[in-house]
């Protein structure tokens, strides 16, 4: 019986082991301040989940109660940009990136989403 435990709790590891997917921050921690107020900040989303329909990844920069949708990187893939604003008396900004998305499932395609660690942007003058 032990065996079988054992045997059930590895599998079980391995399934999820195949569904991980990873959000890296590909903006630097301090940026310039510029005049418009507006600053670039992009991320990467590794996934091995294989149910996942890439046609509808949606990826969202969050600041606050603000969501900035994410746009595609030109000429890479995987890669998602935007730009957000902070205000001119603002030198820090915590933000995070959330991406929606739908995954095959037996019944028909569900949503599902995956939530970044927050990331702290310094603006120096």
């Amino acid at each position: 019986m032990r065996a079988i435990l054992k045997l059930l709790f590895a599998s079980s590891l391995l399934v999820c082991a195949g569904c991980t997917s990873v959000i890296t921050n590909l903006t630097p921690s301090t940026l310039p301040r510029n005049a418009n107020g507006q600053y670039l900040v992009e991320m990467k989303l590794d996934t091995r989940q294989q149910t996942m329909r890439p046609e509808t990844i949606t990826p969202y920069v969050v600041t606050g109660f603000n969501e900035y949708k994410m746009r595609p990187t030109a000429k890479m893939e995987n890669r998602w940009e935007t730009y957000i604003p902070v205000a001119t008396n603002e030198n820090v900004i915590y933000y995070r990136y959330k991406v929606d998305y739908q995954y095959n499932r037996f019944g028909g395609p569900a949503p599902g989403s995956i939530r970044s660690e927050d990331y702290k942007l310094t603006i120096k003058q």
